[in-house]
C-alpha cells in the first residue's frame, strides 16, 4: 500500500491514497480544504459552533463518499458542496444527509457502479464500521445517532434520549469523532468484517420481530433475542422490562397501530431499527409518523432499548 510521499502531492493523489486505505491523505486532503469548507459554513450558518460542526459532519460523509467522487482533481469544490448541503438541511431542520446506503446501495446496485467501484465502496464502508466498533459503547451510540440514522435526532433530542445536558451530546460527539480517526488509522490494514452482512442479519432480526408481535409470538420470541433483565428507559430512568414491552407492542397493536420496516443500523453491541408508524384510519394522530428502536446489546441479545419518535409534521 503506498504512502503520501510526495512534498506537495495533487488532489486527485490524495484522493486515490484514501481509497487504498491512507488516513494520512485523507487528513491532508481535508486539511487543505478546511478553511474553504468553514468559509461556506460560516456564511450559511453564521456561528463558529455549528459552522465546525458542520465541517466535522462533512468530513465524515465524504470518507464514507470518497468512492462516489467522479473526477478527484475536483475534490476541493465537491468537499465544499457537502458543506453547503449539510447546512443547507440544518437551516430545513432536517436530518442531514448521512446515512447509510441502504441494501440496494451496498449490494452494489447503484446505476452505473462498475465492479473496481462496487468492491472500494464496501472496502470503505466495512474500514469504517471496524473503527466505530473500537469506540466505547456510549461514544459508539453517539456517533451511530449522529451520521448513520435516517432520522437523525438534534442535539436536543439525543441529550433528552439519554437524560444528559445538550454539552454533554456535544462533547461526546467531538470526542467519538476524533477517536473515530485514530480508530481508522489503527484498523486501516486490518481485516474488516462485512458490514452488508450484519445489517442484512439485524433487518431480517426486525423483520421478525414485527411479524412475532403481529402473531401474538412476541414472548416466544423475547426468550429467545432478549436477555432476561431487559429494560425500556426514558432518558436514564429504567421504565419497564420484558413483559412491559410485550404489552405496549400488544397495545399499539389492539389500537390499530402497525410499525413498518424501513432500515437497520448495526455495530458490535448497538443497533438502530427504523420504523413507519401507520395509524389506524379512525384515529390517524394516536402516534407519532415513525419511531426509532436504540437498543444496546449483550451476547447478542437486546439488553436495554430506547425509543426515539419523529416529530409530528
Amino acid at each position: 500500500m503506498e504512502s503520501v510521499s510526495a512534498e506537495n502531492p495533487s488532489d486527485e493523489e490524495l484522493v486515490q491514497d484514501t481509497r487504498n486505505g491512507e488516513v494520512a491523505a485523507l487528513g491532508a486532503l481535508l486539511g487543505r480544504h478546511r478553511a474553504g469548507m468553514r468559509a461556506v459554513a460560516m456564511s450559511l450558518l453564521g456561528n463558529p459552533t455549528d459552522a465546525d460542526d458542520a465541517v466535522q459532519d462533512a468530513s465524515l460523509i465524504a470518507l464514507r463518499r470518497i468512492g462516489d467522487l467522479r473526477q478527484p482533481d475536483s475534490a476541493g469544490p465537491w468537499l465544499r458542496a457537502i458543506v453547503r448541503n449539510v447546512c443547507r438541511t440544518r437551516l430545513r431542520s432536517a436530518p442531514p444527509p448521512t446515512q447509510l446506503p441502504d441494501l440496494a446501495h451496498l449490494a452494489g446496485l447503484t446505476a452505473g457502479a462498475g465492479p473496481e467501484q462496487i468492491i472500494e465502496r464496501h472496502a470503505m464502508q466495512d474500514w469504517l464500521w471496524c473503527a466505530v466498533d473500537e469506540l466505547s459503547p456510549v461514544l459508539r451510540t453517539t456517533v451511530m445517532l449522529r451520521h448513520f440514522s435516517p432520522r437523525t435526532p438534534s442535539y436536543q433530542e439525543m441529550a433528552t434520549l439519554y437524560g444528559v445536558p445538550v454539552g454533554t451530546v456535544r462533547s461526546r460527539l467531538n470526542e467519538a469523532r476524533s477517536r473515530l480517526a485514530a480508530a481508522m488509522a489503527a484498523t486501516a490494514d486490518a481485516v474488516h468484517a462485512d458490514v452488508r452482512a450484519r445489517s442484512r442479519e439485524s433487518a431480517e432480526a426486525a423483520a421478525e420481530t414485527l411479524a412475532a408481535a403481529e402473531q401474538g409470538r412476541l414472548a416466544e420470541l423475547a426468550a429467545e433475542r432478549w436477555t432476561t433483565d431487559v429494560g425500556y428507559y426514558a432518558g436514564r430512568q429504567r421504565v419497564g422490562g420484558r413483559d412491559f414491552l410485550i404489552r405496549g407492542m400488544a397495545d399499539d397493536l389492539e389500537a390499530g397501530v402497525r410499525q413498518r420496516f424501513v432500515s437497520a443500523v448495526a455495530s458490535r453491541d448497538t443497533v438502530i431499527w427504523e420504523m413507519d408508524l401507520l395509524n389506524p384510519p379512525d384515529d390517524p394522530d394516536h402516534c407519532p409518523p415513525a419511531v426509532a428502536w436504540l437498543m444496546s446489546m449483550k451476547d447478542s441479545r437486546m439488553h436495554q432499548l430506547r425509543l426515539f419518535h419523529a416529530p409530528r409534521p
